[in-house]
């Protein structure tokens, strides 16, 4: 064993061992709009058609140690609509994180139910609905395993007169994997001002129970998950007959972190077919900042129903010279099950 990898294991030690006095941070993705049950429950049945699905799989930080991994899959879909001209929305989310040498791993998987209230604009029909607005609400819990390899870290009371000694103290201090419930919530409003422009915006709040989870024995109470603010605002905007402008702006706030994504995609449809659904075969390209820490381009296409969008983070922050500037690349695949019938759901803006 060199000493470089010695010291690598000793710094994810030492991180593992501090995790009492930080706060755990949840998982974030730079396409954002393609895991919108992980931004905010409220935008949960938020699209026009009957199912929506999507995948994503991020890897990043290969440039400086193993790679951290994280993938993400959801389903939504409106499940009743009401007299007062509002539905019931319901979905499943899950995703799971795997970083360093130790394996570190989070799986979490959640419920969602969302109600909206929609209003304004045509009632459907065969009238094509240009305005109107989309109130929402949404609630999600679910369940957590948070795990690692003790048998790949090394710790430093390990290593006696030069030797490597196993079963330490410290070692039998840490469990190999904790689990816990976790409860969020969010709110949303979407306009649709004329044919040409919407916007929709959000706020919600997750671990809302602030869960306890230390790997540590013992100390579990000192250790919790933090509460993570979200706000996000977004717009589609039709510039053209075939051109729109599609700008978004994440802002998250966790214990010491925040982070701030904002930026805009360029949408441009083969066809110029917009009217009242996205359907249309188009490309797209964006460009957005993660603030003090990555510039970020996004591009893909989208065809019979399907999004496919590619990311790449090129890192701007105090590790670009270790990491060459390598942050992380994404993969992204959405499908959403149209309507089959003239009439359907109003809804103002699709941003995410």
């Amino acid at each position: 064993m060199n000493r470089r990898n010695i010291i690598t294991r000793l710094s994810i030690a030492a991180l593992v061992l501090t995790a009492p006095a930080t706060f755990a941070q949840d998982i974030h993705f730079s396409q954002f709009d393609m895991q919108p049950l992980v931004i905010n429950p409220a935008f949960t049945g938020m699209f026009y058609g009957k199912v929506r699905t999507n995948a994503i799989y991020r890897n990043q930080w290969k440039s400086v140690t193993v790679p951290y991994v994280t993938s993400g899959a959801s389903v939504d879909l409106p499940i009743k609509s009401d007299a007062n001209g509002g539905y019931l929305a319901g979905g499943l989310q899950v995703y799971k994180d795997q970083a360093g040498d130790g394996n570190l791993s989070n799986f979490t998987g959640l419920v969602s139910l969302a109600y909206h209230l929609t209003f304004g604009g045509a009632d459907g029909g065969n009238q094509a609905d240009y305005t109107g607005s989309d109130l929402a609400v949404g609630l999600q819990a679910g369940y957590s395993q948070k795990s690692i390899d003790l048998s790949k870290l090394f710790f430093a009371d390990e290593f006696q007169g030069g030797s490597f000694v196993g079963g330490t103290t410290q070692e039998k201090a840490l469990g190999n994997s904790i689990n816990y419930y976790l409860v969020n919530a969010g709110i949303s409003y979407a306009h649709a001002v004329n044919e040409k422009f919407s916007f929709v915006i959000g706020l919600g709040a997750n671990n809302i129970n602030q869960p306890s989870d230390a790997l540590l024995k013992k100390v579990n109470s000192e250790a919790v998950l933090d509460m993570r603010y979200t706000g996000e605002i977004g717009a589609v905007w039709n510039i053209a007959d075939r051109l729109s402008l599609r700008p978004a702006f994440l802002f998250q706030y966790q214990s010491t972190a925040t982070e701030m994504i904002y930026g805009n995609e360029f949408h441009y449809s083969l066809t110029g077919n917009y009217g009242d659904t996205h359907f249309t075969p188009a490309v797209f390209l964006g460009g957005w900042l993660r603030n003090e820490d990555a510039a970020l381009i996004t591009a893909g296409v989208e065809y019979s129903n399907f999004r496919i969008g590619l990311g790449y983070d090129y890192n701007i922050s105090s590790l670009n010279t270790v990491s060459n500037g390598n942050g992380g690349f994404e993969i992204a695949l959405r499908y959403i099950n149209p309507y089959t019938v003239v009439r359907r759901r109003t809804i103002p803006c699709t941003r995410f």
